[in-house]
């Protein structure tokens, strides 16, 4: 359904964040920002005049096509080796020694990564039957769409489509789910939509991967969609990049693949593209 559309200011991050990732080491875990956001939508990024250069001004297939090319500029990292990554891209702001979860909201030891009960593990948010590329290097260990989630919430979501409703569940945090899409918590919404849509925008089938596009259906099986496009449009507007997911986004940059979630620095360019 259509969106009543909210002025905001986007934030932007700072470049001096990467002072704080040398060695590896935890950054600040507040977002600086910096760049002069506009309002009604339109966004400036401390990035404009370098990383998407070639993107500013573009729009439709045009845009999504620079975007490509210029994310696709990626170092990959190993399947074993994203269970550390995750320990510093999605660090409990509150707690340096955990993690937060991301559809359940919980804040969990890192030390409790695994495959039992009570353990979190790494949710493909891009399901990974959604084009069957499974874990190998490439989308099935982008760190752009893999978080920290408990087991057994991760296996109630599984390989379902997002859409809105369904009923709750243990550890649900606000999530909801039904026999065919689940619904996260209110507060990564857009994370989860953004998420998506980078995969969307990185794999274009050039690459030895899946052509990966979302679409408006929730019975996408194992084919390489992903849906509903939307709710995730809607999912966009309604929750802004938090400074969390900004963070998140300099993290990856600086100090994993090197590349950017294009849609947390313009969340704007979602409606651009689609």
């Amino acid at each position: 359904m259509p969106v009543t559309h909210i002025r905001r200011r986007w934030k932007s991050l700072a470049l001096a964040t990467s002072a704080v990732l040398v060695g590896l080491t935890v950054p600040a875990l507040t977002a600086p920002s910096a760049g002069a956001a506009t309002t009604a939508g339109a966004a400036t990024s401390a990035y404009d005049d370098t990383y998407y250069a070639d993107a500013i001004g573009k729009s439709g297939t045009a845009l999504k096509d620079s975007l490509h090319t210029i994310i696709s500029d990626q170092t990959k990292i190993s399947y074993s080796a994203v269970w550390d990554a995750l320990k510093v891209t999605d660090q409990d702001p509150n707690n340096s020694n955990n993690v937060v979860l991301l559809y359940s909201g919980i804040s969990r030891s890192k030390s409790l990564n695994g495959g039992d009960t009570g353990d979190w593990n790494r949710e493909h948010v891009w399901a990974k039957s959604h084009g069957d590329f499974g874990t190998s290097t490439g989308p099935g260990t982008d760190l752009h769409h893999l978080r920290p989630e408990d087991v057994q919430v991760n296996s109630i979501r599984g390989n379902k489509d997002f859409d809105n409703g369904g009923g709750s569940f243990t550890n649900s945090g606000g999530s909801l789910t039904d026999s065919n899409s689940f619904e996260p918590r209110a507060a990564v919404k857009g994370d989860v939509a953004r998420m998506i849509l980078y995969m969307a925008v990185r794999y274009e089938g050039t690459d030895g991967w899946p052509d990966l596009e979302p679409n408006d259906s929730v019975t996408n099986g194992s084919n390489p969609y992903h849906g509903r496009l939307s709710v995730l449009k809607q999912w966009n507007q309604q929750d802004p990049p938090s400074a969390f997911e900004e963070r998140r986004n300099e993290v990856i940059y600086d100090s994993y693949q090197h590349n950017r979630n294009p849609f947390i620095d313009h969340p704007e360019w979602v409606e651009s593209i689609w």
